[in-house]
C-alpha cells in the first residue's frame, strides 16, 4: 500500500509545503486538505493513480480532482494552489457549505469523506468487498473505526451489543469557566478601605492603634456580583476525554428501554468503546456549543500528546475498567494500537468571527504551519501548546513500514 519510486515517476515524496490560497472565508477547506494531503497511504493511493473513474461525468468527480490537486501538491511547484475547483465541486455535493459563510472544518471533513467515500466505490478496492453493504474502499481502509455500545439492563444484566462505523470520535470538553453560587458569607465583616483622622483637642490616643467599637449600623443585604473569578482545576488531557467518552453512562428514569433478555422496560447504563481502531483516527473536540439559552465557544485548553496508545478503550480492554474508572497500563505491548500525531487543525477567535490554521508533521521531528498560503516552520512546543480543534493521529506501525520501504528502496540502488 506504500508509495514506491516506481509508483510516483516524477514526484517528490515529500511536498514543498505548499500553501492554498484562501478563496474568501475558505481557510475551513484550506487545513483540512493540508492534513489529508500528508496522510499516509490516502497519498500513497492518490499519487498511484489507482482510482478509476466509473461516474458519467468525470468533472464531478471528487476523487478524480483530489488525484489533481495531490499531485500538484508534491510536483514540486513552488507557487500556492488555488483550489477553485475543489471549492465548486464541494458546493455542488455539499449544498449544506455551499457560499463564501464562514463554515466549521469538522463538517468540511465529514462531508469531504462522505463524497470521496461515495465517488470510490468503483474502485477495485470497493468492488472487492464480500459484503455489498460493506465498502472497502480506500476512504473506509483508512478512516473507518467501529464503535461499539453496550447498554445493560440494570434489572437482569443483559448486555444488547451494537457496533456503528464511525470516521472520527467527537469529544465533549469541560466548560471554560465554572459558574458558582455563594450560599455562605461570614456575618458582621467590614473591610476598613480608608480612615480619615480630624483634629480633635485632648486627644491622647496620639500615635496608637485606635480601637473600633462596633457601632456600625447593619447594612441591609444586596445582591452582587463577582466578575474575573473562576475555577482553575488541572489541566485536562486528551485521555481524560477518552476516559468520559467510554464511561459507563447511567440512562435514568426517563430514558427506560425494553430489554431483550427480560423482556421489560427497565433502566440501564451504556457504555462506548472502540471495537475496531481505523488506520488514522480523528479527534473532534466540541468547541462550539450551541444550545438554546447559549451560543459560545470553549476555549479551554486540551493537552494532548504526540504518541497515543488506544488500548484502554478498547472493547477487549473493558475487564480493566472497575466502577466506571479507567485502569491505564504503563505499556500495553500492543503497537497495533499505538498513534503517532501528525496533525492539528486549529480555531482561532469567536464563534462568530474565525480563522482555521493547521499543523503539519512533515517527518518525525519536523513541523510546519499552514496558515492558507502562508507556510512557517513551527516547533514541537508550538504543536502542544495550540487549543486544538481536531486531531489526526495514524498507527505507528505506518511508520514502522515506511522505514522498511525505504531500506529495501535504499539497497536496490
Amino acid at each position: 500500500m506504500f508509495l514506491r519510486d516506481s509508483d510516483s515517476v516524477g514526484l517528490r515524496v515529500e511536498p514543498r509545503n505548499l500553501g492554498l490560497i484562501n478563496l474568501g472565508n475558505t481557510c475551513f477547506m484550506n487545513c483540512i486538505v493540508q492534513a489529508l494531503t500528508h496522510t499516509p497511504i490516502l497519498r500513497d493511493f492518490f499519487l498511484s493513480d489507482r482510482h478509476r473513474c466509473e461516474m458519467p461525468s468525470p468533472e464531478l468527480c471528487l476523487v478524480c480532482e483530489m488525484s489533481s490537486l495531490f499531485r500538484e501538491l508534491y510536483s514540486g511547484n513552488p507557487s500556492p494552489h488555488v483550489p477553485y475547483k475543489l471549492l465548486h465541486l464541494v458546493w455542488i455535493h455539499a449544498r449544506h457549505l455551499a457560499g463564501y459563510r464562514q463554515q466549521d472544518a469538522h463538517e468540511f471533513l465529514i462531508a469531504a469523506l462522505d463524497v470521496l467515500h461515495r465517488h470510490c466505490k468503483g474502485d477495485d478496492a470497493g468492488k472487492a468487498a464480500s459484503n455489498p453493504n460493506h465498502c472497502n474502499c480506500i476512504i473506509d481502509q483508512i478512516f473507518t473505526g467501529g464503535l461499539q455500545s453496550d447498554v445493560t439492563c440494570q434489572a437482569c444484566h443483559g448486555v444488547s451489543t451494537t457496533i456503528d462505523p464511525c470516521w472520527d470520535i467527537s469529544l465533549d470538553l469541560p466548560g471554560s469557566c465554572t459558574r458558582l453560587f455563594l450560599e455562605h458569607t461570614v456575618p458582621n465583616t467590614l473591610l476598613l478601605v480608608s480612615l480619615i483622622l480630624t483634629p480633635a483637642l485632648g486627644c491622647t490616643a496620639r500615635d496608637q492603634h485606635l480601637q473600633l467599637l462596633p457601632n456600625i449600623p447593619k447594612l441591609p443585604k444586596t445582591q452582587a456580583t463577582c466578575s474575573g473569578l473562576s475555577l482553575l482545576p488541572g489541566i485536562t488531557t486528551l485521555t481524560d476525554c477518552l476516559r468520559r467518552f467510554t464511561r459507563p453512562e447511567h440512562l435514568g428514569s426517563s430514558a427506560k428501554i425494553k430489554c431483550g433478555s427480560c423482556q421489560s422496560y427497565q433502566e440501564s447504563t451504556k457504555q462506548l468503546t472502540m471495537n475496531k481502531l481505523p488506520v488514522v483516527a480523528c479527534f473532534h473536540f466540541k468547541r462550539f456549543e450551541h444550545s438554546a439559552k447559549q451560543r459560545r465557544k470553549i476555549t479551554t485548553y486540551i493537552s494532548f500528546p504526540l504518541e497515543l496508545d488506544m488500548t484502554p478503550f478498547m472493547a477487549s480492554s473493558k475487564e480493566s475498567r472497575m466502577n466506571g474508572q479507567l485502569q491505564l497500563p504503563t505499556n500495553s505491548g500492543n503497537d497495533e494500537n499505538k498513534y503517532s500525531l501528525f496533525a492539528v487543525v486549529n480555531h482561532q477567535g469567536t464563534l462568530e468571527s474565525g480563522h482555521y490554521t493547521s499543523f503539519i508533521r512533515h517527518h518525525k521531528d519536523q513541523w510546519f504551519k499552514c496558515d492558507d498560503a502562508v507556510i512557517t516552520k513551527a516547533s514541537i512546543k508550538d504543536v502542544l501548546d495550540s487549543e486544538g480543534y481536531l486531531l489526526f493521529y495514524h498507527k505507528q506501525v505506518l511508520e514502522h513500514e515506511s522505514e522498511k520501504v525505504k531500506e529495501v528502496n535504499t539497497q536496490a540502488y
